[in-house]
């Protein structure tokens, strides 16, 4: 998942983004609420984690003005104020959650996994389809009761369509999941990445189909049983 850090602390975020990144997730981070519209007025995320105290235009501010443009993205907001009234005027301004700092790094990635469950309409931390179970709490996949063995961007790819399944993912949602500003990925990369997991789940039956000017779909064709002859 892509996520974008909005916090002026630069040893917080950097932290954070560390974390976030050892964790399998595609992570940016600016300091300000205003470099952060500009962000999002020409990428896109999955998740904002949004610092209450930023200079100049705050984290609830920020908040409000991306519900207003319409942006339905999770916001988990950061804050050092244990104030009720902060708190509930968060919530209120179209936060997903919050969390008062200082934390720690798993709780951060558990909250962030709920939010992006929710988002997704998912309601376990087991993604599974047919055969296919992926554990995004222990960062774990088995296929057919057997442990699959995936590169960091494979488990993004499969981590996305897991998400979007049984519905088809984009190709370019898929892109913008591995690709961030510090890193260079062209559009063909993907299929790189879509080749070497069809050669490890299609011995299992699950297909991972391209479909022409979009992007792929998984799915589940379970091995056809013969009737004896007699």
């Amino acid at each position: 998942m892509r996520l974008l850090i909005v916090e002026d602390d630069v040893m917080v975020a950097s932290g954070m983004k560390l974390g976030l990144t050892d964790a399998g997730h595609t992570v940016d981070w600016v300091g300000s609420a205003e470099r952060a519209e500009q962000a999002l007025e020409h990428d896109s995320f999955d998740l904002a984690i949004v610092d209450i105290g930023l200079p100049g235009i705050d984290g609830l501010e920020l908040t409000r003005r991306l519900r207003e443009r319409g942006l339905t993205m999770p916001v988990l907001i950061l804050t050092a104020r244990d104030a009720l009234h902060d708190r509930v005027q968060g919530l209120d301004l179209g936060a997903d959650d919050y969390m008062l700092k200082p934390f720690e790094l798993p709780e951060l990635l558990a909250r962030l996994r709920a939010l992006l469950r929710r988002s997704q309409a998912a309601t376990s931390a087991v993604l599974v389809f047919g055969s296919l179970e992926m554990d995004t709490a222990q960062r774990r996949v088995t296929l057919a009761g057997q442990v699959l063995e995936l590169g960091q961007r494979e488990w993004t790819v499969l981590e996305y369509l897991l998400l979007q399944a049984p519905k088809p993912a984009a190709k370019d949602k898929l892109l913008a999941a591995l690709t961030g500003w510090d890193k260079e990925i062209t559009p063909n990369a993907i299929e790189v990445y879509v080749s070497r997991l069809r050669s490890k789940l299609e011995p299992s039956g699950i297909a991972l189909r391209s479909i022409r000017g979009f992007g792929y779909r998984l799915e589940w064709v379970p091995s056809v049983v013969h009737a004896p002859t007699d």
